[in-house]
């Protein structure tokens, strides 16, 4: 598959378009309560399928609960738009939060999910954290009879390595894999390569570039200015260009820098400009 192809394929069989959308910062500041313009929310979401996107990742943590139920007041029915979801982190409060891998709890959480949601299955649920007090094969054991009952159509993954990612296997079929990874932050080097490997899709969070390569007279800004571009768009086409299992969800409660971000996928690095990049990361 080229690094060049627009989609993915889920599983096998949830085709989208691979630079999708995050849901996190529709909600309150600290990822807490409701957002300040609701409405402004609603037209976000709906702006980003008009344009496209196909792919939609938000969490039952993120508000909590208000952003599942954004996504399904705004949405529902989903017409071929891919949403996922992630359960298994509890919150305490705004930038508070604190894994939870209990059966009983997470088989609470899918039914709330459904509910919120306004469907009778989710298209990708992900184990948000996995909780160290609990192996992470019996909090999927659950998941897995969701999976059975046709609650649950694919199950992915967040923040693991590839030991967690194995023994998840073990019990069900991991499709997807939702860990930090942007061109200056590569800690998940291995994990992204196990991934692309096995077919499995990796999502990653935090997809902007940070730090000194991105500053203002920076390679990506350099680069980026060749292309009359961003650095937040041209880290977005690099992610894209990385490798074909990556499916890039930006996030934004803004329609303009929704539409900013999407023409990222417009975006051809030449095979010059990317080694320029990957020298540059790596010095």
């Amino acid at each position: 598959m080229s690094t060049s192809t627009k989609t993915f394929k889920i599983g096998g069989d949830l085709e989208v378009n691979r630079l999708g959308f995050g849901a996190m910062r529709l909600v309150g500041e600290g990822v807490w309560g409701e957002p300040k313009d609701p409405a402004n929310s609603a037209k976000v979401l709906q702006r980003a399928v008009e344009l496209g996107v196909n792919f939609i990742d938000t969490a039952d943590a993120y508000g909590p609960c208000v952003g599942e139920r954004q996504i399904g007041d705004a949405l529902a029915p989903y017409n071929g738009v891919v949403i996922a979801t992630k359960g298994g982190l509890t919150r305490q409060g705004p930038n508070k939060w604190a894994p939870v891998g209990r059966m009983e709890y997470l088989t609470q959480q899918v039914e709330l999910s459904l509910r919120f949601l306004k469907t009778d299955c989710i298209d990708l649920w992900q184990l948000h954290r996995i909780d160290p007090k609990i192996p992470v094969e019996e909090s999927l054991s659950c998941i897995a009879r969701f999976q059975r009952q046709g609650k649950i159509r694919h199950i992915g993954l967040s923040e693991v390595k590839i030991d967690d990612i194995e023994k998840a296997r073990k019990v069900v079929k991991i499709v997807s894999v939702q860990n930090k990874y942007n061109v200056t932050d590569r800690d998940h080097e291995d994990v992204l390569n196990y991934c692309e490997k096995e077919g499995i899709a990796f999502i990653p969070w935090f997809p902007v570039a940070a730090g000194k390569l991105a500053q203002p007279g920076g390679k990506l800004d350099e680069i980026a200015k060749n292309h009359d571009a961003t650095v937040s768009q041209l880290s977005l086409a690099w992610l894209l260009r990385r490798s074909p299992v990556l499916l890039p969800i930006p996030g934004t409660s803004s329609v303009a820098h929704l539409e900013e971000n999407l023409k990222a996928q417009d975006i051809a690095l030449s095979d010059a400009e990317y080694a320029e990049i990957e020298t540059a990361a790596k010095a």
